[in-house]
């Protein structure tokens, strides 16, 4: 088993993050789950939220992930957003106003979007 993945995070515009890690954790349309080297292949639909990445080089790296699919297959894990952001490209005062709002005009979606933001800036501290 390799002590290590390559991990491709991209989204619709973007690519996000590319390197190694030992671990990954996302939430799919099952649940959260964690793939680690050795994981079996898997295909799924991500879900909303925190993507963390214990990287080999650069610490934990934390994203908002707003929906995608998630594939893994001989430690290549592929994460294809439609919407990523890494945790320090996050303004957290506009993601509390852009909570606020979505909350006040009850906007669902906004508001998970919004609450993602601020768990993914959580998460990196």
């Amino acid at each position: 088993m390799a002590a290590e993945l390559h991990v491709e995070l991209v989204a619709a515009d973007r690519s996000v993050w590319s390197g190694a890690a030992t671990l990954v954790i996302a939430r799919t349309t099952s649940g959260d789950i964690g793939v680690m080297p050795g994981h079996q292949p898997l295909l799924g639909v991500l879900e909303s939220g925190p993507v963390t990445i214990r990287s080999v080089e650069h610490g934990t790296v934390v994203t908002a992930v707003h929906g995608g699919f998630i594939s893994f297959a001989d430690d290549k894990l592929s994460l294809l957003a439609e919407v990523a952001e890494l945790s320090d490209e996050i303004d957290v005062k506009r993601a509390e106003r852009a909570l606020e709002r979505a909350k006040a005009e009850a906007d669902a979606a906004a508001e998970r979007r919004a609450d993602v933001r601020l768990r993914a800036v959580a998460g990196a501290h």
